[in-house]
């Protein structure tokens, strides 16, 4: 089910758009506390977000930046303000789409269904494995999390796919040498741990911090589902 987060400072409109979408199968939150919207988002981790320009405290635009410096999740700016320069602003400010006020229900669905087709449908055409909310897909060696996709290096998806199929478990650090260099018995045993620092690092910035736990002595596993992020 798609969580759909709704930034509209009109009550009537935002139940209206909450209670259609509902219908139809999705998860609808509409916002209430207008000061601190990018901390609901964190904690939502929304699929796509429904954004109108004029808020109180900071506007629309404001709000999209906030969000793209963390995450690439889909914003369609919800406006009356349906002037070029406004529609144009949004888009530069990395909109994914405008629809103006007042609007048809149906057609904001369509729009709706559209970005999150465009989006995700990666999820449903490519072989992908799930731990938690945490998505490694096969196809393009990336890994997506909270609305956020990360390109991996060779060796940084041979490690994330040798943990997820051995999820629940650890793996020896012998055994994913062998992964990552089969036939060169020459490689050191610090080769791995500068890999798999790199990779910490790189998971982290994306908010999945402690993914990787060590084991000492024997390898390395996933983190509980219930302390990643």
């Amino acid at each position: 089910m798609y969580k759909i987060m709704i930034v509209e400072d009109d009550n009537t409109i935002s139940e209206q758009i909450g209670k259609y979408l509902d219908r139809w199968g999705y998860e609808a939150v509409c916002v209430t506390d207008f000061e601190n919207i990018l901390s609901q988002f964190i904690s939502l981790e929304p699929q796509l977000v429904l954004l109108d320009i004029g808020l109180p405290f900071y506007n629309g635009y404001y709000w999209c930046g906030e969000i793209r410096k963390i995450s690439q999740t889909p914003i369609v700016f919800i406006s009356s303000a349906s002037d070029n320069m406004n529609i144009v602003m949004a888009m530069n400010m990395g909109g994914d789409d405008f629809i103006t006020k007042p609007f048809d229900l149906d057609v904001l669905l369509a729009k709706v269904q559209a970005v999150l087709r465009r989006t995700y449908s990666f999820c449903q055409q490519a072989s992908v494995m799930e731990y938690g909310k945490v998505i490694l897909n096969l196809a393009d060696m990336s890994l997506f999390y909270a609305g956020t996709r990360l390109e991996l290096s060779k060796n940084e998806f041979r490690i994330m796919q040798l943990l997820f199929e051995h999820a629940g478990g650890t793996v020896s650090r012998d055994s994913i040498m062998k992964k990552l260099w089969d036939d060169e018995c020459f490689v050191d045993d610090n080769t791995l741990t500068v890999n798999m620092n790199r990779l910490r690092k790189k998971l982290e910035q994306t908010g999945l911090h402690g993914l990787i736990e060590t084991k000492k002595g024997i390898g390395y596993q996933l983190a509980k589902k219930e302390s990643i992020g």
